[in-house]
């Protein structure tokens, strides 16, 4: 076994680190449409309820094991469970928390490169006198990778390899690399980030036009933090909230228990705990929430965002609401933005690099370039069908399965090895040894019980949605090979019949009834209207359209005949990869494992 001598330079170096690790896209991106779209500021109830049952106990359970399988050498999640149990099954587990990292950062990092390419594109201007509808085709077209948005082939692949090269080149130097990216990105992820709420708390009825008249970011933040009670009763907004904690701490990825195994056996962990994770809530609800939402109400109207809430905002709405800034203020305005997105990015997937850099050293002599470099290239592999077939839906498997199911099922094996295996008793002592705060007996009792029973309802919730993506029933089309095309849904729920609007050989246009939400200001309340809405399907030439003028179509109907090659081929592909990595990492800690019987070091 390669001993080594990295460790954390600072505390704050180590808190700064861990904050970045749960400071990520998720905080600016996702949690904001996740309060839009879950009942505005009732969102925050169920949010902080899981954060004090479910996201401070496994930050709590993270630190502690981290910092004990530290004590014994091991930091990776496969030896650290080994040394907290004895037996040759529960070791596996830990497959998870190198599996997870290695699947999630081969999409992530794609993200952080569409941040890096931004960054770039708003200094050059690119975005100056393009409409919103233009700015939305921008990036439909930079993720197409046939097509170059600067004149430079494969573009998108080119920024790609660029972000895991930064990203490798940092883990190649240790911790010290990380804890530097640490000390300069958190910083200035806050400064950027006070500087645009600033922007977003003072924009007001600024923003108005004559096509949104009532446009008005106060209203933006009114919805935000006026709570829609009714909600409460939904399950689905309770689920939402749960799965944002997952995201928004990072934990259930063995990311924090591998940078707990290099703290001092006596360093206190549950204060270090606490900090990142309320330094995080910070970020994620104070200036998370102040900059996208509001922003764009000030320009387009409280419900255009109701509606159009989603992930892509960032890149598909903001630069267009930079620009009426003015050249000058949109170019500072971009630069922060996506400079703020890029530092949230970097400082998660470093962090996704250490388990794996971890395991390959303490197992197997590597050292840390090889480590580094070899992490990179696993991503690079993994993450290409994401970059490649974007739009044909294998990046949202990767972020499904991996950054999500993965999450789920790791964070309730090691909730449940923890308190009810290793022991609440051993592990409540583990938690506390060295603690400058003293932890509430309560968190003892909520540990055992009530964080597992929390989990085991989110993983069984989650359990008929599992099936279907397994199934493929999201969709009609869900074979890899076809001869026929089914349409597919028209509306959220599948009950709207679609009206053949207009149609040539290879294309067809469909009208459908559906709704939108509105918001009543003086009521404080949310109402639904219908509206005429229409889809567009386009086909290739060995395809043709065998509908005509004013059929009727319901969601299964054949549409369209020819060769088809549907994009559940294209899923299948990365659930394979997926598979293959995971049996690949599984093979290494067997073969581990058997080393260690050999050298004397093997549990039983």
């Amino acid at each position: 076994m390669a001993k080594t001598s990295d460790s954390w330079g600072s505390r704050m170096g180590l808190i700064l680190a861990m904050a970045g690790n749960a400071v990520g896209l998720g905080n600016f991106l996702r949690f904001p449409v996740q309060a839009v779209q879950n009942g505005g500021g009732a969102f925050i109830i169920p949010y902080l309820v899981c954060f004090l049952l479910m996201g401070i106990p496994l930050l709590f359970i993270e630190w502690s094991s981290g910092r004990y399988g530290g004590k014994f050498g091991n930091h990776s999640t496969p030896y650290i469970f080994d040394s907290m149990v004895k037996g040759r099954i529960l070791k596996y587990i830990g497959v998870f928390g190198i599996f997870t990292n290695l699947a999630i950062v081969a999409y992530y990092a794609y993200i952080e490169s569409w941040t890096l390419s931004y960054v770039y594109h708003s200094i050059a201007g690119t975005f100056g006198g393009m409409s919103q509808g233009e700015v939305a085709g921008f990036f439909n077209s930079y993720v197409d990778v046939g097509v170059s948005t600067t004149g430079i082939p494969y573009e998108a692949i080119i920024f790609y390899v660029l972000c895991l090269a930064l990203n490798t080149f940092i883990l190649s130097k240790g911790l010290g690399g990380v804890e530097k990216v640490a000390k300069i990105g958190m910083p200035l992820l806050i400064l950027f980030g006070v500087f645009l709420a600033i922007r977003g708390y003072t924009l007001g009825t600024s923003g108005a036009s004559d096509l949104f008249p009532d446009a008005n970011a106060w209203d933006g933040l009114n919805f935000l933090w006026t709570p829609q009670y009714d909600t409460l009763l939904n399950p689905k907004v309770w689920l939402a909230a749960a799965g944002q904690i997952f995201f928004t701490l990072s934990v259930g990825m063995g990311t924090i228990h591998c940078y707990a195994s290099y703290v001092k056996s006596k360093d206190d962990i549950a204060l270090n705990a606490v900090s990142a994770g309320f330094m995080n809530g910070f970020v994620e609800v104070v200036l998370g929430s102040a900059i996208v939402i509001p922003i764009a109400a000030g320009y387009l109207g409280l419900d255009w965002v109701i509606n159009n809430a989603g992930f892509g905002m960032a890149f598909q709405t903001m630069p267009y609401l930079f620009q009426q800034w003015g050249p000058i203020l949109a170019a500072v305005a971009g630069v922060m933005w996506f400079g703020l997105l890029f530092f949230a990015g970097i400082t998660s997937s470093l962090a996704m690099g250490t388990p794996w850099i971890g395991f390959m050293r303490d197992e197997f002599g590597w050292g840390q370039k090889k480590g580094a470099w070899s992490f990179g290239a696993l991503a690079l592999l993994m993450g290409l069908p994401t970059v490649f077939f974007f739009q044909e839906g294998v990046f949202d498997d990767y972020d499904y399965w991996g950054g999500t199911v993965s999450l789920v099922v790791f964070a309730l094996f090691e909730v449940i090895l923890f308190a009810w295996i290793f022991g609440m008793e051993k592990g409540w002592k583990e938690i506390n040894i060295g603690a400058d705060i003293k932890i509430p007996l309560v968190y003892k009792f909520i540990i055992k019980f009530i964080t597992p029973v929390l989990l085991g309802w989110v993983f069984l919730a989650s359990i008929p949605n599992m099936v279907d993506s397994i199934l493929h029933k999201d969709t009609y089309n869900n074979t890899s090979f076809a001869d026929e095309f089914y349409a597919e849904k028209f509306n959220s729920d599948g009950t709207s019949l679609g009206t053949v609007d207009e149609m040539e050989p290879h294309q067809v246009k469909f009208s459908f009834e559906n709704t939108r939400k509105r918001y009543d200001k003086v009521k404080e309340v949310s109402f639904e209207e219908k509206f005429i809405d229409y889809r567009t399907y386009s086909f290739k030439d060995d395809q043709s359209v065998i509908v005509k003028v004013g059929d009727v179509v319901k969601p299964g109907d054949v549409i369209a005949k020819g060769s088809f090659i549907n994009k559940v081929f294209y899923k299948n592909i990365g659930r394979c990869m997926l598979l293959a990595m995971f049996a690949f990492i599984a093979f290494l800690v067997y073969l581990a494992y058997n080393k260690r019987r050999r050298e004397g070091r093997a549990t039983l």
